[in-house]
């Protein structure tokens, strides 16, 4: 099917959602692509920070196979021993007094289910989100929300939603009332132009939380698991928020999201408050067990800070290279120059990499975590040769 068209198919019968690279992927091994040209693509963007551990690693793939020859389904309607085996496993890297999660489906979904948790449990009904957050395009995670059009498209968003500036303690202590359910935030702003929060930020917010009654709720997409160097970024620093969203890299290319809840918060919540039909799915269980294995196994996580390092310590010097932001291999490298043109120029030498539209000059890197010094080597040499030319 080689002369076949699939991009033009697919504009043909699919609702423009996305503005697509012209090229269709057909296979993955690792931290390559191969398009149906039989053209290969160093994929340092990771299908948007999904294919945390390669492409079709060959244990996440085995796993899946078995899978669907057992069940390929059920419900939570009844126990499940993969289902089982995913919570434990989950739990087995979640900071103290987080051994509790609820799974879901998707990023914006865990983030729902997240803030309903923190109105339930609380008995009180205001969100404080961060300007420049990007939580999801469901209409609960939108509220949550403050960039570009992804929330204005759609208002009136679900109230009693507020936005405070990103890294700002005192307006957060400002914003806090008797009313105030959860402060939620992305420790890393990966869309928002890679603004990264320090440790006297995160440490602020937990004391304020603590101070209050307030849920503090990371939202780690993309930062987790494992993919900063740290399986939660609050690892980082000691600071362990109540509520953890995640999804993305968890389950490696399958469809999961999940909330990590701490203990005395799960506690209060009851038969009935949330609810999936496809979350904790028999491909999902398995997807995420094999995903942390592997990230364990194979020391997935100091790579990612290995290779983060290592990235700086070779694009420090090139010329337009204003500094860098993010952490591991959530990276962002700032540049005296829109960054879509290098982002252009990289996919003209076989390289994905991509931007945020929260800060034009940022180029963003989300490679797989089983990326090696010959595949960094290999894009730092197409960088040089871009900024150079």
């Amino acid at each position: 099917m080689s002369d076949v068209d699939f991009a033009a198919m697919e504009t043909r019968f699919g609702v423009p959602t996305y503005s697509q690279l012209p090229l269709t992927l057909v296979e993955g091994s690792g931290c390559y692509v191969t398009d149906s040209n039989g053209e290969r693509w160093l994929d340092f963007y990771g299908g948007h920070a999904v294919a945390l551990t390669g492409h079709c690693h060959p244990r996440v793939v085995a796993a899946l196979r078995e899978q669907t020859g057992r069940l390929l389904f059920f419900s939570n309607a009844v126990s499940s021993d993969v289902r089982a085996l995913a919570l434990r496993d989950l739990a087995s890297t979640a900071p103290a007094g987080m051994s509790r999660s609820f799974l879901c489906n998707s990023g914006a979904e865990a983030n729902e289910a997240a803030i309903k948790i923190a109105r339930k449990t609380t008995g009180r009904r205001k969100v404080i989100s961060m300007e420049g957050g990007f939580h999801g395009r469901t209409m609960g995670a939108l509220s949550a929300t403050q960039m570009g059009h992804y929330l204005s498209d759609y208002a009136p968003g679900v109230p009693d939603h507020v936005f405070i500036p990103f890294g700002d303690l005192a307006a957060a202590r400002a914003a806090v009332d008797t009313n105030t359910a959860s402060i939620m935030l992305e420790p890393i702003q990966s869309m928002g132009g890679m603004r990264t929060a320090d440790e006297p930020y995160l440490a602020g917010l937990r004391a304020l939380c603590d101070e209050t009654g307030t849920l503090l709720h990371f939202d780690e997409v993309q930062t987790g698991p494992g993919r900063t160097g740290v399986w939660w970024y609050g690892d980082h620093f000691g600071v362990v928020p109540d509520l953890i969203s995640t999804a993305k890299g968890l389950g490696s290319g399958v469809p999961v999201g999940a909330v990590l809840v701490r203990d005395e918060i799960a506690e209060r919540i009851a038969l009935g408050d949330q609810g999936t039909t496809f979350g904790g799915g028999m491909l999902a269980s398995v997807a995420i067990s094999a995903t942390i294995g592997v990230l364990r196994d194979e020391d997935l996580l100091a790579n990612a800070t290995l290779r983060g390092a290592q990235i700086q310590d070779g694009a420090r010097t090139m010329p337009g290279v204003a500094g860098f932001r993010g952490r591991g291999m959530l990276l962002g490298i700032v540049f005296d120059r829109p960054a879509k043109q290098i982002v252009a120029g990289l996919r003209a030498r076989h390289v994905l990499s991509g931007t945020t539209p929260g800060d034009p000059n940022v180029l963003r890197i989300l490679a797989p975590l089983v990326v090696g010094d010959m595949e960094v080597d290999a894009f730092l040499r197409a960088l040089h040769d871009v900024l150079r030319g």
